[in-house]
């Protein structure tokens, strides 16, 4: 399709250029030809001007030896012609015969009449014709009435021939022949370099597209790296739309076997147990009260995955509502520190937090604060081993209010902590978990006008600093 497409359009390209060569070649022979022609005129018309001024000179007692002196003169100019090799200069009657002529003939064979009665009917009484005498040759003769009484002389004639003028036309039309051929040549050779350099490698960059869209993305385009070619960075760009596709397919993977692992071990405890239930009679049974807590704690594990993917997809769709009242950031926070403040004290780790006198004004949704506290403080107690600290700082700045969450846990590898709030993304050094959890955090932080940087040293520990706008109203909460 694209090679029909690339016909089509050099044929459409090549026709418009040959029609605009041949109306140029055409004005350019028509406007050379006139200018040739016109030359040739004026240069006869000239001549007759001459020999008018001439004729003033002779003059007699009476206007009719006046007129005959003038006839005498034009006679004798005749028989005295000196450019009888380029021109044949005649003498009319008042009925377009000749009367004299340079060369001693009556010419007849090489005149028209045609140059004589548009004399007659010029206001100038000048006439031109160009026509082929009975041998064939081009001649141009050019007639002007003499605007004296000269007896029975009524006209001049001078008559040239063409064949020069000919030959000279016959050149400049080679050469306009040449410069249309070498013209078309550079438009075929530029229409190839087109289809080379851009059609070509654009019909390469659409089916590696294709490709990527039917997801093969293993594809990739060469490049040269040349800055200046547009092509080349089309070819780039498409060649790290692909690898960031294949990451983030990558990523989708992982993120689906990661969940369904995820899933999948307390589903399996909690159909062990209840296979043990089963055989169980007594509910006073130690093995039944522990068999319902494990249920219990697993189901409301599942409830949380779940609630957190529903959370993200709604968030990434815009479906999830924000419900946004002015709050107290520290009593938020130190509900959110107090409720894990439990299983920080049985995973054997060492809680700092210094709760601030004064309260704190924030705008945002009290809930999905709540979760964005949890969720860091539980990834700061997965990756903290027995004996270490997690310190929460709460400070308020002239615009902002900041929250620091510090733990003295494995740290994030540097590899991978400009991905860790990727959608998906589950780093070498990840514990249990669906790899969303900070890509949600993220999301609600930014809906929240908020902020969140992310500071790790491998095998130290790692720094959360979450930043919201202070809430200036002055109202009373509610």
């Amino acid at each position: 399709m694209r090679s029909g497409i690339t016909r089509r359009w050099l044929r459409g390209s090549l026709l418009i250029t040959v029609l605009l060569v041949l109306l140029v070649e055409v004005m350019f022979l028509y406007s050379a030809t006139r200018s040739y022609y016109n030359g040739v005129q004026q240069t006869m018309y000239r001549r007759f001007s001459s020999i008018t001024g001439q004729l003033k000179m002779y003059t007699g007692e009476t206007s009719q030896k006046t007129a005959a002196s003038r006839s005498v003169a034009l006679r004798r100019m005749v028989e005295q012609f000196s450019d009888k090799d380029k021109y044949e200069f005649m003498l009319l009657d008042s009925y377009g015969g000749v009367i004299a002529s340079s060369s001693g003939t009556d010419a007849e064979g090489i005149v028209t009449r045609t140059d004589f009665e548009q004399a007659q009917d010029a206001v100038d009484g000048q006439g031109i014709a160009i026509y082929r005498t009975q041998s064939g040759e081009m001649v141009m003769a050019a007639c002007c009435l003499v605007p004296y009484a000269a007896e029975d002389v009524a006209a001049m004639r001078l008559v040239t021939s063409l064949t020069l003028v000919e030959e000279q036309l016959k050149r400049t039309v080679v050469v306009a022949l040449i410069m249309g051929a070498a013209v078309l040549a550079f438009t075929i050779m530029s229409g190839l370099y087109f289809v080379r350099s851009i059609v070509v490698p654009l019909g390469q960059v659409e089916r590696t597209a294709a490709g990527i869209a039917r997801g093969e993305l293993d594809v990739r385009l060469p490049v040269t790296g040349d800055e200046r070619d547009e092509v080349d960075r089309l070819r780039g760009t498409i060649n790290r739309m692909a690898e960031g596709l294949e990451e983030t397919e990558k990523m989708k993977n992982e993120f689906i076997s990661s969940v369904s692992h995820e899933l999948r071990t307390p589903l399996t405890s909690i159909r062990g147990w209840v296979e043990t239930l089963r055989t169980l009679d007594d509910p006073s049974d130690e093995n039944y009260r522990k068999g319902l807590e494990i249920i219990n704690n697993e189901t409301a594990r599942l409830y949380n995955m779940v609630e957190e993917l529903l959370d993200f997809s709604r968030l990434q769709n815009g479906r999830l509502k924000m419900t946004c009242r002015p709050l107290d950031l520290v009593a938020e926070l130190t509900d959110a520190v107090l409720f894990c403040e439990a299983r920080i004290q049985r995973e054997g780790l060492v809680l700092v937090y210094n709760e601030p006198e004064e309260m704190i004004p924030v705008y945002a949704d009290p809930d999905r604060l709540r979760q964005v506290f949890i969720n860091i403080l539980d990834n700061a107690i997965k990756y903290s081993a027995p004996g270490g600290r997690i310190t929460v700082k709460l400070w308020a700045g002239e615009y902002k209010a900041f929250i620091e969450l510090i733990d003295q846990g494995r740290g994030i590898p540097p590899e991978d902590l400009e991905n860790v709030k990727t959608k998906f993304y589950k780093g070498s050094n990840s514990v249990r978990g669906s790899g969303i959890g900070l890509a949600l955090v993220d999301s609600i932080m930014t809906a929240l006008d908020g902020t969140m940087d992310i500071k790790s040293t491998l095998g130290r520990g790692t720094v959360v600093t979450l930043g919201l706008p202070l809430y200036k109203n002055k109202k009373p909460f509610s």
